[in-house]
């Protein structure tokens, strides 16, 4: 990927304090030091990570900068691989991107060092090497060696240990799909069922040998029938990262579903391994499979427990404990003589069919009968085949039973060579169905569409509700042994593999640096009793809607990360049947309330909250191909359902500070990037093709595209001002269309007021709308135009820009922040006419505050704390607490706050924590 052609920089070791885990002012924006530290507790295990670092404008300039690091509290030098993910306009570094390999001790924290010097201090620690040549890539960690071919149906193509073991080979992508589902006992219909493989595209290895920590490996392919005629599809992209030290593989896996919704159902999504078996005994080989909190299967293929006679006990112990059992020459004669009778287990099963359960079952052969093993409730996603002597290999999902419906498979364990597959669509679970939900009811016509908008509050179309051009992304670990390990150690490898280790710079340092924006901050320690009431109340949303997920199962491989919109309080449920009041979809941007809650607090559990939500929102709720690619969709009971595709869900701010602390995430850098083109979505979509007042004169052209000066422009703000730090390809385009449309919009007589303009797309020029071509002064002014990401992105251009910064256009800007929440009067007096009957006053009051900030005016900073102390939205005097619900008024035991809404919740975040930043100090 781009960024990595950025690369200048280089590994070494400096020192380091030990500070403790509380998160202090240790970290001076003067020192060249940095420090990070793993949120929530340090792990037991690193098998090499990467993070993200900010630095102030003007500090460190990129061609003359090198970064080093160190562990613990003396001289453990770490190696490490740094690169730019993002700089300030004047070339110096904003944001870096850094990777440690694996290691046996793991410390609390880390200090990085950036040095303008030129010179390091070396690690004499090896790391990894890479060979790339014409048939594929291999990487040798120091630990194991893995090749990827680049062609075929092969993606990894041996997985071996330092020792010369293979215990892993021909990993491959499989795929199932039907033509057709059964709709009820009186509509048989029939079907057509297609087996597929991923077939290679591409495969690209990104590595510094320079530094040679980690290596990132990237294969691109669709997949190709094998039984049954159909057409190549279902777009994949696979990274493996490997790290020096390290016998892990990290795999992110994405799919872009690109089918046809009735008639592509998929049955099965999956990947699979071979383990070579064939010179380990049956009774030497182990299946271990992952249940909840930590707990294990462990079975023997060639079971010698449990039986009539008697092994012997150091038999027995070895065995279960996956260690290689005394020689069967000294086991007692009554087992040993009659092994031929006792069964061997080929073909192992573990289902996740929902998130409350799952089962497993094993059998000797096919054509036998399946015997039920005892199952539980949340599996933990973890599968392990191999052998005491031969090693063997562990696979594991992330989130595994959160992403239900899922499965892991051991079959033929008793072979020379045994599979374990994982899953990530069962192929035990109902095909997929992504079919509209409806079947349109009439809706024809956009009068009958708008109507209908009235009563269930969908925007419906034909022809928009499909899902053809979404995404999902699953995280994967590989775990390489060269004997059968410990259940301790799968056990503790499957926590890993659920919440990798993440490491972090302190809350107060980032908030120094500027660079994930000036309008959130710390908590203080010196609160008013009124901000520490407030601080109570955005506890209480993070941990309300975190619960809520728990309780109202809001999981499943496409739901999982994502939040209701609106709740019914009538049925004691969230409307997940009604219309647009279902799925959120990133409505009024909770996903910037989540992030900034995190900056402020350095909660882990706010981490893994907002980063679930952030894989979710990016990928489910937006189109990467097709008609509506650079779009996303409006909330709604499927995640594509509703017509209403717009940039202001796929914007990418959303995803910015994840990109940025993940050390620049290749999936969510591809995801920011591809966002360059979302303004050709214009051309094949009118987002206010039903609301529009000229009669059917408006036609599409791109010099003169209508573009909201708010919910439009906010969107692709974000994407250029991303590229141009980042420095992507198309960063000189991404700066000119900033730079012009930022001019253009100070252009206009009444600015933002002015709500909507003719985009030239090709030169970013912003003309007056139709409606006034002679820039007299339009007045259109939404609820919804700063609810998307306005104010932070402008925000983020300002500390970008600093003086360079357009004055006349932030001028304008201060003129909307300040008049949308003054008078009916003060705006007719302004502008010729009021602005109408407003509403999310609370959540608009940050933007008030942004202007008493600016404008250092006491006044409208207490005007800005009315606005969001007393008009719409959350008010002081709720509840503030949810009340438990039992019994036959609800399904399942539930936590009610029957006043919450998601629009209210994210409004109030946002402008909670952005107001205590900038006017805190007016707050009584």
């Amino acid at each position: 990927m781009y960024l990595r052609a950025l690369r200048f920089l280089t590994c070494s070791g400096l020192s380091s304090l030990v500070l403790g885990q509380n998160y202090p002012n240790g970290t001076d924006p003067e020192s060249n030091a940095v420090t990070v530290r793993w949120i929530g507790d340090t792990p037991a295990l690193n098998a090499g990570t990467t993070f993200g670092l900010p630095w102030p404008r003007g500090k460190y300039q990129a061609n003359g900068t090198t970064f080093a690091g160190l562990g613990g509290d003396g001289d453990n030098q770490i190696p490490l691989q740094s690169w730019v993910t993002a700089y300030w306009p004047d070339g110096s570094i904003k944001w870096s991107g850094h990777a440690i390999g694996g290691s046996e001790a793991v410390y609390d924290e880390y200090k990085i060092t950036a040095s303008t010097t030129g010179s390091s201090n070396s690690s004499s620690a090896p790391g990894l090497t890479v060979s790339d040549s014409q048939e594929d890539v291999a990487v040798n960690t120091g630990k194991i060696t893995v090749s990827f071919p680049k062609s075929g149906n092969v993606l990894v193509g041996a997985i071996k240990t330092s020792s010369g073991k293979v215990v892993g080979q021909n990993g491959r992508l499989i795929l199932r799909s039907q033509s057709g589902i059964e709709d009820g006992d009186n509509n048989t219909i029939s079907r057509n069922k297609f087996k597929f493989e991923g077939r290679i595209n591409e495969t690209a290895v990104d590595f510094d040998p320079a530094s040679s920590v980690r290596a990132a490996v990237t294969v691109r392919g669709t997949h190709q029938a094998t039984s049954g005629t159909h057409a190549d599809w279902l777009q994949f992209i696979v990274r493996f990262y490997l790290y020096a030290d390290s016998d892990a593989v990290r795999i992110v896996h994405t799919l872009v579903f690109d089918g046809k919704a009735d008639e592509d159902f998929v049955s099965g999504i999956g990947i699979q391994f071979d383990a070579p078996l064939a010179d380990e005994e049956l009774y030497n080989r182990h299946v271990r499979l992952a249940g909840p909190n930590g707990g294990l299967l462990s079975e023997a293929v060639q079971g010698v427990t449990g039986l009539r006679r008697d092994p012997g006990e150091a038999v027995r112990t070895a065995q279960f404990n996956g260690e290689k059992t005394p020689d069967i020459a000294t086991w007692e004669k009554t087992v040993s003589s009659r092994m031929q009778w006792i069964p061997s287990w080929n073909d192992f099963s573990l289902t996740q069919l929902s998130p409350e359960g799952f089962t497993l079952k094993k059998r000797t052969k096919a054509g036998c009968s399946w015997v039920k093993i005892p199952g539980g409730t949340q599996a933990g996603g973890l599968a392990y085949l191999g052998g005491a002597t031969q090693g063997g290999l562990a696979v594991a999902l992330r989130d595994f039973w959160k992403r239900y419906p899922t499965s892991l498979d051991i079959s033929n364990a008793a072979s020379d060579t045994g599979q374990i597959t994982l899953w990530l669509y069962s192929p035990s679970a109902e095909p997929m169905d992504l079919r509209p939900f409806h079947d349109s009811l009439g809706e024809d016509t956009y009068a009958k569409q708008l109507d209908a908008l009235e009563i269930t509050y969908e925007d419906y179309e034909g022809g928009y509700d499909t899902p053809s051009g979404v995404a999902r992304t699953n995280e994967m670990l590989l775990f390489a042994f060269d004997s059968t390990p410990s259940a301790d150690t799968l056990s503790n490898l499957t926590g890993y593999a659920n919440e990798p280790p993440i490491l972090v710079a302190d809350p107060e340092y980032i908030q120094q640096t500027n660079a994930a924006g000036s309008y959130w901050a710390t908590i203080p320690s010196n609160s008013t009793e009124t901000a520490q009431t407030i601080e109570s109340h955005l506890d209480f949303l993070i941990r309300y809607y975190q619960d809520q997920i728990s309780q109202r199962r809001w999981y499943g491989f496409w739901d999982h990360g994502d939040i209701m919109h609106t709740y019914d309080v009538d049925r004691h449920t969230w409307r997940y049947d009604v219309g647009g009041y279902a799925w959120d979809n990133s409505e009024l941007s909770p996903n910037l309330f989540f992030w900034n809650y995190f900056l402020r607090t350095g909660r882990a559990d706010v981490y893994r909250f907002a980063e679930a939500h952030t894989r979710h929102t990016g990928e489910v709720d937006v189109y990467h191909t097709g008609r509506f690619k650079g779009f996303g969709t409006r909330h709604g009971v499927q995640h594509w359902s509703d017509s209403a595709k717009q940039i202001r869900v796929s914007t990418p701010i959303y995803r910015q500070v994840f990109f940025y602390l993940s050390g620049g995430d290749e999936r969510v850098g591809e995801l920011l990037h591809e966002l360059m083109d979302a303004d050709q979505a214009f051309l094949r979509v009118d987002p206010r093709r039903k609301v529009r007042d000229d009669n059917g004169s408006y036609v599409i052209d791109p010099t003169a595209l209508d573009l909201d000066l708010g919910l439009d422009w906010s969107g692709l703000a974000a994407t250029w001002l991303i590229e141009w730090e980042r420095r992507g390809p198309r960063w000189e385009e991404a700066r000119s269309k900033l730079n012009t449309t930022m001019h253009s919009i100070a252009s206009l007589k009444n600015g933002f007021v002015t709500g909507l303009g003719l985009y030239n797309m090709y030169t970013g020029a912003i003309a007056p709308p139709a409606t006034d071509p002679q820039n007299r002064g339009s007045v259109t002014v939404s609820h919804l135009s700063a609810s998307f990401g306005l104010p932070e992105i402008i925000s983020q251009l300002g500390d970008y820009l600093g003086d360079a910064m357009p004055a006349t256009f932030e001028s304008v800007w201060l003129d909307y922040c300040y008049y949308y929440g003054a008078g009916s009067a003060e705006q007719a007096a302004r502008y010729g006419t009021s602005f109408g009957n407003l509403n999310l006053k609370q959540g608009h009051s940050r933007l008030t505050a942004y202007a008493a900030s600016k404008l250092r005016n006491a006044t409208l900073a207490a005007r800005a704390w009315d606005e969001f102390l007393h008009t719409d939205g959350f008010s002081p005097d709720l509840p503030w607490t949810s009340v438990p619900l039992n019994g036959s008024q609800v399904l399942v035991p539930v936590d009610e706050a029957a006043w919450m809404t998601t629009n209210d919740a994210a409004l109030y975040g946002l402008a909670a924590i952005e107001n205590l930043a900038q006017v805190g100090y007016a707050l009584g």
